[in-house]
């Protein structure tokens, strides 16, 4: 399982306790404030379409998007809001990307670099991470009835699928991303249920932590991140033993 997996399995198993909805709440509006500044009908935005199929999928109510939707088109929403992606190491040389939506550039790197140099790591500059991974789609389909291998199989013979993954409750099917809606219809055509689609920095070259105690403080920096709210995703090419995996509380 790549280091994307584990992690995204991991918040999989935090997110089904986390109380902190309007948090994520905040953090999806922005999302949609700021793909929306590009056009505010999802039938011709994809990423747009991508952001509010998420907002569904932690029951964002309809009229809080539309809500959002209807400030940006009359321009008094989003105007000074800007993605910034920050790329630094952890302990043990791992990596990390962060994508952060924010009004501030300036504090939220200032605020970032300080949580960094708090948890043993370093903000580093402008393409000294971004090299070990790649962006790709991602498509998480939950897994039905139908028999593991039979259905990887079927899932891998749709043209443009590039890579598959069997992980806990389905499977992470990695495409191009100039062709994850058309994967995303294909997918759905044969019946299978289709629980997230976005845009990721997929790690090429994991870095392997076999100290339990290590991995798992990297693992709370990662939180830690994740829990800033300028912060939309975190990435990292982190490899830990599912020994250690199976062994950790992951805030329940």
């Amino acid at each position: 399982m790549s280091g994307h997996s584990k992690w995204s399995t991991i918040k999989r198993q935090k997110e089904s306790a986390d109380k902190k909805r309007g948090q994520a709440f905040t953090k999806i509006g922005r999302s949609i404030t700021l793909v929306a500044k590009s056009g505010t009908d999802p039938e011709t935005n994809f990423k747009l379409r991508m952001i509010i199929e998420k907002a569904k999928a932690v029951n964002m109510p309809k009229a809080n998007i539309e809500r959002i939707l209807e400030k940006v088109r009359k321009g008094g929403e989003g105007a000074g809001l800007t993605e910034i992606l920050l790329e630094g190491f952890a302990s043990d040389k791992v990596a990390i990307l962060v994508e952060a939506t924010t009004d501030n550039p300036n504090r939220t790197i200032s605020e970032l670099r300080s949580l960094f140099s708090k948890n043993g790591a370093s903000l580093g500059e402008r393409g000294s991470v971004s090299h070990f991974f790649s962006q790709a789609g991602l498509i998480f389909v939950a897994k039905d009835g139908r028999a593991t291998e039979a259905a990887m199989l079927e899932l891998m013979d749709i043209g443009e699928v590039e890579d598959i993954e069997e992980v806990e409750g389905g499977f992470e099917v990695y495409t191009k991303v100039e062709a994850l809606h058309a994967v995303k219809v294909a997918i759905e055509a044969k019946n299978y249920q289709v629980r997230e689609v976005e845009i990721i920095w997929k790690p090429i070259i994991l870095v392997e932590v076999k100290d339990r105690e290590r991995a798992l403080r990297i693992l709370d920096f990662l939180e830690t991140l994740e829990e800033c709210d300028d912060v939309q995703k975190v990435y990292s090419n982190l490899d830990i033993a599912d020994e250690i995996l199976n062994h950790a509380d992951f805030g329940n």
